[in-house]
């Protein structure tokens, strides 16, 4: 499959998730559908929240297979690409997504917790987004000021986060994409977007970058395919559309591509 049918594909991807995760917005208050995990969800933001963090959503509620959630205010979704162009952007993004891995240390999970995705084993373990691209932060003036949709919270290493954020903010994806998905004026300086955020981020353990990319991209297709297998949408529906050949193809990209990346 050519560049121009995945982005196609991209579209597709994003009305299917739309249709099996409809958003309601009324007034202040957002309404999902939850899963088994949100009461853990609720837990995890209810304590940053009681640490003063406004950048999460505050819960408001979980009953007949919904959620309800207080709105923050700001442009996420599609409107995410353009305020993360900028090196400004880019060093908010890193900087929240610290703010949030360094305030959620001391949080005591529930005994009954359930992850949205397979807890990572390593040293240092933070609770990790899972899902920490453009789409997901909110934006104001190419600032990030909060991060939504924790459906996949889980516990591992910062750079399982780190990881998957640089896959989508540098992007580590070919020139087409670059320009034509993530709405780049021009192909992005790569290597300069990666060592922005990894900067901004500050202190991680020493490891190889590139792998780490690969890695995360890699467990990322696992976890679509393990939920496409077991009927849930919307990833049946992205592995039907061909998602994991597009995933096999853009980890092959980055190997292919290391040098102009790290």
């Amino acid at each position: 499959m050519d560049e121009l049918s995945a982005m196609g594909q991209a579209d597709r991807a994003a009305q299917v998730n739309a249709m099996h995760r409809p958003v309601v917005i009324a007034g202040e208050v957002v309404t999902r559908p939850s899963s088994a995990g949100t009461p853990t969800v609720h837990s995890f933001l209810r304590h940053l929240r009681a640490k003063g963090l406004d950048c999460v959503p505050e819960p408001i509620d979980v009953s007949d297979g919904v959620e309800r959630l207080v709105y923050l205010e700001g442009e996420s979704g599609g409107d995410s690409w353009y305020h993360q162009h900028t090196d400004e952007g880019l060093v908010s993004a890193a900087r929240l997504l610290r703010r949030i891995h360094d305030a959620a240390l001391d949080w005591e999970p529930p005994g009954d917790a359930l992850w949205g995705a397979p807890a990572v084993a390593g040293t240092e373990l933070v609770l990790c987004h899972g899902d920490p691209g453009p789409w997901n932060f909110v934006w104001r003036e190419h600032e990030a000021v909060g991060l939504l949709d924790w459906d996949y919270l889980h516990p591992a290493p910062r750079i399982d986060d780190v990881a998957y954020a640089l896959q989508w903010f540098a992007p580590t994806r070919s020139d087409a994409l670059a320009l034509e998905w993530h709405h780049f004026p021009e192909v992005p300086d790569r290597r300069h977007r990666i060592h922005t955020f990894l900067e901004a981020y500050g202190d991680l353990p020493d490891v190889d970058v590139v792998d780490a990319l690969i890695a995360r991209m890699q467990s990322t297709a696992d976890l679509v395919r393990r939920l496409a297998e077991s009927g849930q949408e919307p990833q049946r529906t992205w592995v039907d559309d061909g998602a994991l050949d597009r995933s096999a193809a853009e980890i092959s990209w980055v190997r292919e591509h290391r040098a102009q990346l790290f």
